[in-house]
């Protein structure tokens, strides 16, 4: 059974708008946010075995308390997963190597929610925000399925948990 966990970095800060879309950092409210989240998947024991994270700033401003908090085996930070679609996303999960058996996957909207979407069978698909509706900031969604990375196929996966940050924080 292999795992892959989507997690939208947290909210970003808009206070200076002269920098590159790539390098706005985290608000003081998402790097509260990256703390919860970071003791959400403590507390979960999700401990993937490779972390995959944009290397936008708030994307890596994200992860970093989740570094510490799960200390992950393998981490890549990946240019390529910055903004793209869900297309370029697929390309990502297949190529993955097959003794990762639980992945994190740290990156943006829309891409994240359109893979989530797209990932989803039939029964898990109700359990997510629609297509015109929000992947939030900090949003979670775990996907379970059978077989190899490069087999992976749309409405092939279980949705094991969808979580938004204001459930991540209550739950603990």
């Amino acid at each position: 059974m292999k795992t892959v966990h989507l997690l939208r970095h947290a909210k970003s800060s808009w206070k200076d708008p002269a920098l590159a879309d790539h390098d706005r950092p985290l608000a003081k409210r998402g790097r509260k946010a990256a703390k919860t989240i970071a003791a959400y998947l403590k507390e979960r024991r999700i401990a993937p075995d490779l972390v995959i994270c944009s290397t936008a700033a708030r994307a890596r401003q994200t992860f970093e308390p989740i570094a510490k908090a799960i200390k992950p085996p393998k981490v890549v930070l990946e240019e390529g997963i910055y903004e793209v679609a869900e297309r370029e996303l697929w390309q990502y999960l297949r190529a993955l190597p097959e003794e990762a058996e639980s992945v994190l996957l740290i990156g943006h909207n829309p891409g994240m929610h359109d893979l989530a979407l797209a990932l989803a069978d039939a029964a898990s698909r109700r359990r997510l925000p629609p297509p015109e509706g929000k992947f939030p900031a900090g949003a979670m969604a775990s996907f379970r399925f059978d077989g190899r990375w490069k087999e992976l196929r749309p409405g092939r996966a279980a949705l094991a948990a969808f979580a938004t940050l204001k459930e991540m924080a209550t739950e603990r």
